[in-house]
């Protein structure tokens, strides 16, 4: 448990300072720039958003983290609606990564999610750092991701239950939510409002 940090619900005069830092955590990682801050800003508004779970963790008074869940749903191959979530932008400053607090972070929120009421959620991420909270491949619950060809690496789709036995006998699509699929041309006029920096095509991004 980390000792030093607390986490707590987002206030609205947290949200540009939540967005700015975002920004510092996506910048370059995968695309040139990066988005994250800008969907961080629509999904507040967005009807699936759950302010309720909506986290931010300090450190020495200064924003370090931060998580926010999204309702969603499987498109069940038998032609239910099984409802779930989904969760992110998740971040962790930079000079803060691999020191414990992302895990924490995850942790503690998850946990929130499941007193909640949230059963199960499905998320887009590595299973090497979130496969340590629980999460699993989600083929492995019989959940496809929607718009990928059969045999494809599916490897980035991760699921997890939080009320144990959710999914049993549920097998079907999962589709990122809307409110995440943002223009690129909005999102670059949203980002002139922040200092410049510069961006970079580097090796290993995905876009």
């Amino acid at each position: 448990m980390k000792k030093d940090c607390t986490i707590r619900l987002e206030k609205n005069e947290d949200h540009r300072m939540a967005e700015t830092l975002c920004r510092e955590a996506f910048w370059n990682v995968y695309r040139p720039g990066c988005l994250e801050h800008y969907v961080l800003h629509c999904l507040r508004n967005d009807p699936a958003f759950v302010p309720e779970l909506d986290f931010v963790m300090e450190r020495g008074g200064q924003l370090i983290g931060q998580n926010v869940f999204v309702r969603a749903a499987i498109h069940a191959d038998d032609g239910r609606e099984v409802p779930i979530m989904t969760m992110g932008p998740i971040w962790i400053l930079p000079e803060f990564r691999g020191q414990g607090y992302g895990k924490f972070l995850l942790d503690y929120t998850l946990e929130r999610a499941a007193a909640l009421g949230c059963p199960a959620l499905c998320f887009e991420g590595n299973i090497n750092f979130y496969g340590k909270s629980g999460f699993r491949f989600a083929r492995e619950f019989g959940l496809r991701y929607h718009g990928l060809p059969a045999g494809a690496d599916d490897s980035f789709f991760l699921c997890r239950e939080l009320r144990p036995g959710y999914l049993e006998g549920v097998t079907g699509e999962y589709a990122t939510p809307q409110g995440y699929l943002v223009d690129p041309a909005a999102a670059e006029e949203f980002d002139r409002a922040f200092p410049p920096k510069e961006k970079l095509k580097l090796p290993g991004q995905l876009f």
